[in-house]
């Protein structure tokens, strides 16, 4: 019965061995804002494929109070995989990305990897980054 026993456990722990081994840790995806202005707030949304990021639901979103001294927004338990992000500065704080009578942006915004578009968002391919574990990346709001 011993033999059996240790048999069993044996048995348990070589089937368990792989999924122990392949358990990562989350990603943390951390983006710091340089802004011109000390106003407002970044309003930040991360996309996980080009699909949202083209014009689907984000996986995360955050408001970050640069009037209140924050520069930063963290992302936590994340798998691993591709990210990118949109973000813009609403520098007067009514909620919205303001624009001129065009359609252009009045107030900065900028793309994961500072990427930049051309007349439009960046597309993901300049603005995807590969994430696993903790990662930070430092956006230029123009």
């Amino acid at each position: 019965m011993i033999r059996f026993a240790s048999a069993a456990l044996a048995a348990a722990l070589l089937v368990s061995a792989p999924a122990l081994a392949e358990t990562a840790a989350p990603t943390t995806i951390t983006l710091d804002f340089d802004t011109a202005a000390t106003t407002g707030k970044v309003m930040v949304v991360l996309y996980n494929s080009e699909a949202a990021y083209s014009g689907g639901a984000p996986v995360a979103q955050a408001m970050v109070d640069v009037g209140a001294g924050q520069h930063s927004a963290t992302f936590a338990d994340l798998p691993a995989g591709d990210y990118a992000a949109k973000s813009f500065h609403d520098v007067d704080g009514d909620g919205k990305m303001n624009t001129n009578p065009f359609g252009m942006p009045t107030e900065p915004f900028a793309f994961s990897n500072n990427a930049r578009g051309n007349m439009g968002p960046a597309r993901w391919d300049a603005a995807h980054f590969a994430a696993s574990g903790p990662v930070t990346q430092t956006i230029v709001l123009r």
